[in-house]
């Protein structure tokens, strides 16, 4: 039988093999998770996706919400779904128990996404900004506020949003005009409106909890000046209109109207005019959700293609003396795409479970100095994941519609949703062109890029792990090679992007993010690979040998396919090319 969502070996492999999540279970704070306990969360999390999510997903897409009268209804099944992922405890999974999460590793936690986001992006969509909402509630709440609102998001009952963008300021939230006017009572009354909020309103819970960003009355003008706030949606938030989108049409995303009564009620999080440094908190989470959804796309994706591919049959290979149609999948060009897909799909659920097992690292250090190299490993590798892995899912969603030719253009197949679904992940919750800014201007260029060089020691402990003799050598060389040529590409625009020729840097920004993500697969896939051949060392049944030859060939053909492809990138980056900048505005054409 077919795989569906994510491929179970893969997930075993991953969380067992690669992190042996189950060594956690040593510490307190994740005793109760034993690789028992972590099989049968997984095999939980694996019927309720396919059985009770990934049923809604193609009436969510074909129905879409209805807006009417200023309220939205979700397609059907949505609301029952939702109803089971909180009697699963799927609204917090890797959220405090205090507060009704479940407390499961954040490793973990990476595979539940990647299951529930591949069942119905639409619905998890909604349903995903709540933990993150919680999270911002529970380190900068009030204690009020943490009673009030923590239990009924992390159960579901209530769901949350993040009211951020405005039609006139979409990246740029310094500029945002929402109002706040302090009350007697200490609340304040908010006056404004947002746009593109996702989950704006639906019928799925009684109450949405609104975390908006709002400037008070004579606060400074720019980021300086912005606060953070907590308003149910019962006080005089009101969505206007729903945007009709390429995809992801069973999740609304709304345009919102505060205040218009002047009854919006709103209490402070946090301090007055932080509340851009404390919703980056929640935009951080979101992000790496938001890499998150690019892998379960891809995933599905994937595990569609390749079973379409083993049961098409069309075409004869040349040479074949009886001229007898074959499977496509035995055509090299559909093996090539196979293979390349197979590649980043698995390489991008380990980058994403490394980031995930830095977190619970660092959840069960002691030591302050390790925490903050654990935490910076982890800044500096979220807007790579957020970048990179949307997309290369949009790529790898693009083949799987590729694969199934024509039929793949059509809705008769998942292929087209899951590229229309997809596409929207390089471009919310920051672009990914404003990834490859954060990367290189505050990311690796601060600091006398420490956590750059930091990043690199975590590659190089998997590279000069392999012996001479090793199989792999030859690829964990040409993977050091590549090391080497990235650090010189990230010398040369550190010193640009502090200096004049700052633009001209910028404008290298995006590449220096692509080739970035490329050494991070080539890692991931070589660390897969060495995993793997240690499997192959022991007796292992026939199904287990070809799983662990496939990690390996995965791994070389990466490395000897892709790789010089992205040095080949990292030679435009030294070439430094000003075209970009230098290129007048009336040479652009269109006149």
């Amino acid at each position: 039988m077919a795989q569906l969502l994510a491929d179970r070996r893969d997930v075993n492999f991953v969380l067992h093999e690669q992190f042996q999540l189950e060594n956690l279970s040593q510490y307190a704070v994740f005793s109760d998770f034993n690789k028992k306990v972590i099989e049968m969360i997984v095999t939980e999390l694996r019927n309720l996706s396919i059985k009770e999510i990934l049923p809604t997903n193609k009436p969510g897409d074909t129905e879409g919400c209805r807006y009417e009268s200023g309220s939205v209804s979700t397609p059907t099944g949505f609301k029952a779904a939702w109803e089971k992922l909180g009697q699963g405890g799927w609204f917090a999974p890797a959220q405090n128990v205090q507060w009704g999460g479940q407390g499961i590793p954040n490793t973990l936690n990476v595979i539940a996404q990647n299951y529930l986001f591949g069942a119905n992006m639409s619905l998890l969509m909604v349903a995903g900004l709540n933990h993150a909402a919680g999270e911002i509630v529970e380190t900068f709440g009030t204690e009020e506020q943490k009673k009030l609102f923590l239990r009924k998001l992390y159960s579901g009952e209530w769901s949350s949003t993040m009211q951020l963008t405005e039609a006139e300021y979409g990246s740029n939230l310094g500029d945002l005009t929402t109002s706040a006017v302090e009350n007697p009572d200490g609340t304040y009354s908010l006056s404004g409106n947002k746009v593109f909020i996702s989950g704006g309103d639906h019928d799925m819970t009684e109450n949405i909890v609104h975390l908006v960003l709002a400037r008070i009355e004579g606060a400074p003008r720019g980021s300086a000046g912005v606060s953070l706030f907590i308003a149910p949606k019962i006080n005089d938030i009101v969505c206007t209109g729903i945007e009709e989108k390429m995809g992801l049409h069973g999740s609304p995303t709304c345009a919102m109207a505060l205040g218009s009564k002047g009854k919006c009620r709103a209490t402070l999080v946090g301090e007055k005019n932080k509340g851009l440094p404390i919703m980056f908190q929640m935009m951080n989470k979101a992000r790496l959700m938001t890499s998150a959804q690019g892998l379960a796309c891809a995933s599905s994706a994937y595990l569609y293609a390749l079973d379409y591919a083993r049961n098409r049959i069309q075409g004869v290979l040349p040479g074949d003396p009886e001229k007898k149609p074959v499977q496509i999948i035995r055509h090299p060009d559909i093996r090539r795409m196979l293979l390349t897909m197979k590649a980043y799909t698995e390489g991008m659920r380990s980058f994403l479970c490394y980031i995930g097992h830095l977190e619970d690292l660092k959840t069960i250090s002691k030591d302050a100095p390790d925490k903050a190299g654990l935490q910076g490993l982890i800044d500096i590798l979220t807007p790579v994941a957020k970048g990179y892995v949307t997309d290369r899912a949009v790529d790898v969603c693009n083949m799987g519609i590729q694969i199934f030719g024509g039929y793949g253009y059509t809705s008769e197949f998942p292929a087209e949703q899951l590229l229309r679904d997809v596409r929207v992940t390089a471009i919310y919750e920051g672009t990914n062109g404003i990834q490859a800014i954060d990367l290189l201007s505050r990311k690796i260029a601060k600091n006398n890029s420490r956590m750059f060089m930091n990043l690199m020691d975590k590659i190089k402990e998997i590279v000069v792990g392999i012996p001479e003799d090793d199989e792999l050598r030859e690829l964990a060389a040409r993977l050091e090679d590549a090391l080497g040529v990235l650090e010189q590409a990230v010398k040369k625009l550190c010193r640009a992007v502090s200096g004049q020729d700052i633009l001209t840097a910028l404008a290298h920004a995006t590449p220096l993010l692509e080739v970035t993500g490329d050494i991070v697969m080539a890692w991931m896939l070589l660390w897969r690979a060495k995993v793997a051949q240690a499997g192959l060392a022991n007796k292992v049944k026939s199904r287990d040998k070809d799983f662990y030859q496939g990690q390996i060939q995965s791994a070389r053909f990466f490395i000897s396919s892709i790789l010089p492809v992205t040095i080949g990138k990292m030679g435009s980056i030294l070439n430094f090319s000003g075209s970009v900048i230098d290129i007048d505005d009336a040479a652009l054409g269109g006149h």
